[in-house]
């Protein structure tokens, strides 16, 4: 008898376990920030409303694959750091690359000054230096490159960097000008030694650069900042005949030539001309893009276009800010609100105004970013990392807004909504992730997807509106049923899919 009951028990328990593991529950986590004050809160409890939102995920069809997310290191940012106390400083550096914080992993900087420059200034200053004798990142040394040098000591997996020139030397340009003005031809030999002089300089300091552009907004600026003009021809002869040459010959082809670096709606004549030809396209590795052509418009059919002009290609935004406006101090609500106004609302052509809007500048990161990783970009790099109350400094009093404003005189930090925005992006979907498909029944609720190294699915909603939402989210016929709060954006992790 007894025997028997033991033989009956096992027998239960190996149904009881065959069961659990066919109907294993997945494992996630739920993260969210919101105008009702969550910080990348993790949420436990979720209501359950009469309209629910259907989420169907699609891991085994794979779209891009995630080169990173992240800031920039600029003079000022890194300047405002060394006038904190060494605990704000370490505070920040933790937060942006720390195993707790957004662990950036893919940044920029200038190479010479751009208007986040306490000043002008450039590594050639000497006039007819063709062989860069006198080339020095001298400037550097002070600020700018003991921040990147703390930041990776503090990244435990490391991350890439973009270096972008405002402008060559003022004495190779046709106007002798740090603003405005074009590279003469004669000098073009000598500006891609420029670039070669920079990456040797840098990886003496023991930074290693992974990318360039050849220059920042080749469309220039309204001729207010550093700034040199390139037609998408002129661009592509010189990185086809010169600058990717010249990496090649010095050892340094393993370097990433991006091409463009500016605003979305002038992409398809860029990449046209950029890989129009095998040679042409030789040694561009992708296309850079920023976000300023429009508050709300993230101009999905020029990305795409992009993308299947040169699929295997790079496709990176390396700049957005909240520009041509002075942040808001230790007021989160502002960040969600529409009163925010940048550089179009005022001075854009007026057949053009209407994509510049007041904005909500939460709003306008989360419904980039998730827009851009929709239609092929791989990459996020925000602009300044810290600025100070006034949004600078800045030489050119070109005010803009960090996700960490910092006042030195009183030693305080304000983490902005925006720092908790980009990590809901940077801190969980890892570089080498794959975009996957998915199918959303709600347009009005952004939704993107990927699927992480380690295996862990991770989605990033964004609800931009006024009520909250229910969803449920399909796996592998399996389902979890969560919800969003209003204005709010969530980071969900799915550890398991059994």
């Amino acid at each position: 008898m007894r025997r028997c009951n033991y033989v009956s028990i096992f027998i239960l328990a190996i149904l009881l376990l065959s069961c659990n593991v066919k109907g294993k529950a997945l494992d996630f986590e739920v993260y969210e920030t919101s105008e009702s004050g969550n910080k990348l809160t993790r949420i436990t409890e979720f209501k359950t409303l009469d309209s629910v939102v259907k989420i169907t995920l699609n891991p085994v069809k794979t779209l891009q694959t995630i080169t990173g997310f992240g800031g920039s290191f600029t003079e000022s940012s890194a300047y405002l750091l060394n006038k904190l106390s060494k605990k704000n400083r370490d505070t920040i550096l933790q937060a942006y690359f720390g195993e707790e914080g957004a662990r950036y992993s893919l940044t920029r900087t200038h190479i010479s000054s751009c208007d986040f420059s306490l000043n002008n200034y450039t590594y050639a200053p000497v006039e007819g230096d063709m062989e860069l004798e006198n080339f020095s990142i001298e400037e550097d040394r002070n600020d700018l490159i003991p921040m990147i040098k703390d930041a990776m000591a503090i990244s435990k997996d490391g991350f890439k960097i973009i270096a972008s020139p405002w402008t060559a030397p003022p004495w190779m340009k046709d106007n002798n000008a740090y603003v405005g003005g074009e590279l003469l031809p004669q000098y073009y030999d000598t500006f891609a030694l420029f670039f070669s002089k920079y990456l040797d300089a840098y990886k003496a300091e023991g930074i290693d650069i992974w990318g360039l552009t050849p220059v920042n907004e080749p469309h220039g600026n309204g001729n207010n900042w550093e700034s040199m003009h390139f037609s998408p021809e002129a661009e592509t002869d010189f990185v086809q005949n010169y600058l990717g040459p010249k990496l090649e010959a010095n050892g340094m082809g393993a370097v990433n030539i991006l091409g463009y670096d500016q605003n979305r709606a002038g992409l398809k004549e860029w990449v046209d001309a950029m890989f129009a030809t095998e040679a042409s396209s030789k040694y561009f590795a992708g296309t850079a893009i920023h976000w300023y052509e429009s508050t709300y418009d993230y101009f999905p059919e020029a990305l795409q276009y992009a993308h299947h002009k040169a699929p295997e290609k790079y496709l990176i935004e390396t700049e957005g800010c909240i520009d041509s406006q002075v942040p808001v101090w230790q007021d989160d609500a502002w960040y969600w609100k529409k009163e925010a106004t940048d550089w179009g609302y005022d001075w854009r052509e007026p057949e053009k105004k209407y994509l510049h809007p007041k904005y909500a500048p939460v709003n306008r990161y989360a419904r980039d970013i998730i827009g851009c990783l929709n239609n092929w970009v791989d990459g996020w790099i925000d602009w300044n990392m810290v600025l100070d109350r006034q949004g600078g400094p800045n030489w050119f009093e070109n005010w803009c807004v960090a996700p960490v404003i910092v006042d030195p005189e009183k030693d305080e930090v304000y983490f902005t909504p925006l720092y908790y925005t980009m990590a809901h992006f940077s801190k969980y979907i890892r570089p080498e992730a794959k975009v996957i498909s998915h199918d959303n029944s709600d347009e009005t609720l952004m939704v993107t997807a990927v699927k992480n190294p380690d295996e862990s699915i991770v989605l990033v909603l964004f609800n931009e509106g006024d009520t909250p939402k229910s969803f449920n989210i399909n796996l592998n016929e399996q389902s979890i049923a969560v919800s969003i709060s209003k204005k709010a954006i969530q980071t969900i992790i799915i550890s398991n899919q059994h």
